[in-house]
């Protein structure tokens, strides 16, 4: 576990400036991970962004709590969990305020596990390629956890929802200072999209825990949404309110950011959709890139993700040892799971004329991960054939 470390109560009284509810109070403000305790690649320090070293990433199928990475647009919240209230307004017949002990019921609840990637994972490359704003993401922004919590649509199904909604906004407790003013981080998801559960699979969750316990300040305590196939941006932290509406949220981070453009206009903002689901990925993770190695045979490992569609896996992971020019087939840890990465493993021979690693992945229906992307604006879904540097010697 994470050694905890509180922010001084000055620090805090500096940073709160937007209009909170009543219940928003400064009485139990939950700490923030000590990164050098957990061996996170700290991006900034507030707001924390973080990531863990690709060696530890693919220790395990589940990523620990303290090894999964953080990404946040603001200074952690202070909640008090005893009087927190999540609301539920919009087109609905039946508005709701429901308790933080509500949300934690036992006969509602479901544990699911998926994986949960950043839209800019890997922006580094995408940087390299032309440079791009952003957090400065390398391959760790993504993990696999299993999540507890209550379906979205049974709190959209009790608070009945009205004819004509096709979208569910999420707004988030925190407090991004922009030019504009101070506003939440918000996302929104099609309606359809939240009512679309599987037997095993939520369409999106109101999570209270990760990985059995119940959620760190750094991944939203005491709430946040899980939406399996979407890009984390879309599973908001620190959920305050849910409002069921005709149209898509007009928060910045649907409106103004989170999609694929390559100028900053606003008729290319305007005309673009908002990201919604992740696109299919691999990476190398062991040998670490630029590492020396012996000839002879060399153990790689990695993660695959397959796009966020229902159904969609992976099937199969290569590795080339010579720029592309032959591959040779991976064997997984795991058995393919929707919305789940697989951990892969590769043994191949490398010797002196040897430079580097490539890999590369194909999902259940036959797609292949990219050789090269087009380049955006901000560096989302950067998912090119991944190329790791080695010195055999």
């Amino acid at each position: 576990m994470a050694t905890l470390k509180m922010l001084s109560r000055r620090a805090l009284l500096q940073r709160t400036t937007f209009a909170a509810p009543a219940w928003f109070v400064a009485r139990s403000f939950p700490a923030l991970a000590d990164d050098a305790a957990t061996g996170l690649i700290v991006h900034e320090r507030v707001p924390h962004n973080a990531e863990p070293p690709l060696d530890r990433l693919v220790e395990s199928w589940i990523t620990p709590n303290d090894l999964f990475y953080i990404r946040s647009h603001a200074p952690v919240p202070e909640i008090d969990a005893d009087s927190f209230r999540l609301e539920v307004e919009g087109l609905v017949d039946r508005p709701l305020s429901l308790s933080l002990a509500e949300l934690r019921q036992r006969d509602r609840r479901q544990s699911v596990v998926a994986t949960m990637t950043c839209a800019g994972n890997r922006r580094n490359e995408h940087n390299a390629v032309k440079p791009v704003s952003g957090v400065m993401w390398q391959a760790g922004a993504i993990g696999n956890a299993e999540w507890t919590g209550i379906r979205l649509s049974d709190v959209l199904k009790q608070a009945g929802v009205k004819e004509n909604a096709r979208h569910v906004w999420f707004e988030g407790l925190d407090q991004v200072e922009r030019s504009s003013g101070v506003i939440p981080f918000g996302a929104s998801i099609p309606l359809d999209k939240a009512m679309q559960d599987e037997p095993d699979m939520p369409g999106a969750l109101i999570a209270t825990a990760m990985n059995g316990e119940p959620l760190s300040p750094d991944h939203g305590f005491p709430v946040r949404t899980v939406v399996p196939g979407y890009i984390g941006a879309r599973s908001v932290k620190w959920l305050g309110k849910i409002v069921v509406s005709d149209r898509p949220s007009p928060n910045h981070y649907v409106q103004h950011a989170y999609k694929l453009v390559e100028e900053d206009t606003d008729r290319q903002w305007s005309a673009a959709s908002p990201i919604e689901t992740y696109v299919i990925n691999s990476v190398t993770c062991l040998p670490a890139d630029g590492a020396s190695v012996a000839p002879g045979e060399l153990t790689v490992k990695g993660y695959a993700l397959a796009a966020g569609l229902p159904e969609r896996t992976i099937r199969n992971v290569e590795v080339s040892t010579d720029k592309g020019r032959t591959w040779r087939s991976a064997r997984f840890e795991e058995e393919a799971r929707p919305y789940c990465w697989r951990l892969w493993t590769a043994r191949v021979a490398v010797d002196s004329n040897t430079s580097g690693l490539i890999v590369r992945a194909t999902d259940s229906a036959g797609n292949r991960q990219p050789e090269t992307v087009p380049w955006n604006l901000k560096g989302y879904l950067f998912n090119a054939w991944h190329r790791t540097a080695i010195d055999v010697r």
